[in-house]
């Protein structure tokens, strides 16, 4: 399902910074050689997310499920000079192909890459957070948003893809399967959680941006 029509979302694109050559590359190899090609962040959501990386210029980020590397690549533009990303994935499959397009990129110094279940990892990772994306299997998100809370900094962001699940949040609830559950008990959570300031954006599959706003 898509929530911007096709003319519109090109008018939008021929007016907006276009892809680096490595994005490009990265865009055509994923839908070329990788399973589920659709789990890219693609270009309008990875400008979005360049932008507001820009804007907040963290010194460290998090995210929760790498894929092919675009979105990491993305968020990292925004990085403080001596800024890391630190991004999970459980598929080793791909390790290569993402190491190589973040050297492309000239981010491996910036990125720190970790192959492995996202709950057992994160906790060892001692850092605390300015920005955080999820966007990963969609049953955990409401676990991946508990585990993080607390290393995100007052004024820190958590940023979680998929939101609106191809529409499919809007079933009645005794329709929804187990991923659309997942979904939309998530946007519940944090729709109550009186601890951050919230909004879901309906651009691609939806955009929960989330900032803290308590210590």
């Amino acid at each position: 399902m898509e929530f911007i029509d096709e003319k519109i979302e090109a008018y939008a694109l021929d007016h907006s910074q276009p892809e680096s050559e490595v994005l490009k590359k990265l865009n055509r190899d994923t839908h070329a050689h990788v399973l589920m090609p659709r789990m890219l962040s693609g270009h309008m959501q990875g400008n979005l997310l360049s932008m507001l990386s820009n804007m907040i210029q963290p010194k460290q980020i998090l995210e929760i499920g790498t894929y092919t590397g675009y979105s990491g690549i993305c968020l990292a533009q925004g990085l403080q000079q001596d800024g890391k990303l630190h991004t999970v994935d459980i598929n080793e499959e791909l390790e290569k192909m993402v190491r190589s397009f973040f050297d492309d990129a000239g981010l491996t110094d910036n990125i720190n890459y970790y192959i492995g279940n996202a709950l057992e990892i994160i906790p060892t990772i001692n850092e605390m957070f300015d920005l955080v994306f999820i966007d990963a299997d969609k049953k955990n998100y409401s676990a991946y948003y508990d585990l993080v809370f607390n290393k995100v900094r007052k004024g820190g962001y958590i940023i979680a893809d998929n939101v609106l699940w191809s529409g499919k949040v809007l079933s009645q609830a005794e329709k929804m399967d187990a991923d659309t559950k997942a979904m939309d008990d998530f946007n519940k959570k944090v729709h109550s959680d009186t601890r951050v300031e919230h909004m879901l954006l309906p651009i691609r599959d939806g955009l929960m941006i989330a900032r803290k706003i308590i210590n």
